[in-house]
């Protein structure tokens, strides 16, 4: 087995685009669930909100690519302060129907036939992403070190995605700390001692949920940039639990929760990827017992099997604090 093609790989991927943006869509969950107390599995709208608001103004409408950006994190934070509205007063489990049953409904509008001309339709919109490699400062070539070599596009979208985290993991951990991030926490602990002291619990949830989006909607900006495309089946429900799997495994309330988590879960993804295909091809698993179109599915179980012991060991996730796991419920 080529051992030093699979670590490769399994490193690249690790430190790659998709482990920055569900580091992104995580730290956004941890914010309105780990540290509020909001279970919302709407997380992949705030994606596409981010996403589509960039793709649309550039590809539909010729705008320019940073008001694009502009116009998706707007986005993002309109569709929060329609979802919280509503749905804020709601108990945690009612919350998460009606959060999941919204991201639903943004992608069924995304992928309807009545807004193709601007939307894209189920092909999505592509053409937008020009810009941001236009003014990538490398030249063509490989960038890195080790196994963590990368080509030109992806370096600079690496470059620019992990500056994205590293700034949300400051943003949390400096808000965390103040007053604001307190009550948050409060919150998350007893609500009613939090309403009974005179704040105004409704409006701290919605600024969680309106930060948490937005940071959500950063995970979809860089997700369509690494694809250079959207299409709204990229933004369904499997988008969102995983972003919670990646929260889960590497522990709420937590500033490097989520990019730890992020990096493990979607390095050994890869890695298991790699290694049952190098098995298959060197005869270590016979045809009988999977092949190579069955290997997409086994790496998900053998990952969710983990994740599933993980729970049943240390619930808290692996750098997470048992005391936080709890979420009030009523």
């Amino acid at each position: 087995m080529d051992w030093g093609g699979i670590f490769r790989n399994g490193g690249q991927a690790a430190f790659g685009p998709e482990a920055c943006f569900f580091a992104l869509a995580a730290i956004g969950l941890n914010v309105q669930f780990g540290y509020t107390g909001l279970l919302n599995f709407g997380q992949a709208a705030f994606a596409a909100a981010g996403a589509y608001g960039l793709a649309v103004a550039v590809a539909t409408y010729g705008l320019s690519f940073w008001l694009g950006l502009f116009i998706g994190l707007v986005a993002a934070i309109v569709l929060a302060v329609l979802l919280g509205f509503p749905t804020l007063r709601l108990r945690t489990d009612y919350l998460a129907i009606v959060t999941i049953a919204a991201s639903e409904i943004v992608r069924l509008i995304l992928r309807s036939v009545r807004f193709t001309s601007t939307l894209g339709g189920t092909d999505g919109l592509q053409n937008f992403t020009g810009r941001f490699y236009e003014i990538s400062p490398l030249s063509s070539g490989q960038y890195g070190f080790w196994i963590f070599k990368y080509d030109e596009h992806r370096a600079w979208l690496i470059i620019v995605g992990w500056t994205l985290v590293a700034l949300c993991c400051l943003a949390t951990w400096f808000l965390m700390r103040s007053p604001w991030g307190r009550i948050l926490k409060a919150i998350r602990e007893d609500e009613d001692a939090v309403r009974s002291l005179g704040k105004n619990t409704y409006w701290y949830k919605m600024q969680s949920l309106v930060l948490g989006g937005v940071f959500g909607a950063m995970g979809g900006i860089v997700f369509a940039l690494s694809k250079q495309s959207v299409n709204p089946d990229d933004y369904a429900t499997k988008f969102t639990f995983t972003a919670l799997a990646v929260l889960i495994l590497g522990g709420t309330a937590r500033v490097l929760g989520p990019v730890i988590g992020a990096i493990l879960f979607v390095g050994a993804l890869q890695f298991i990827d790699v290694v049952c295909r190098e098995a298959i091809r060197v005869g270590y698993l016979p045809d009988w017992l999977i092949d190579s179109n069955k290997v997409g599915a086994l790496r998900f179980i053998i990952v969710g099997v983990a994740i599933m012991l993980l729970m049943i060991f240390r619930p808290q996730g692996i750098i997470g604090d048992r005391r936080e796991v709890a979420i009030r419920d009523r």
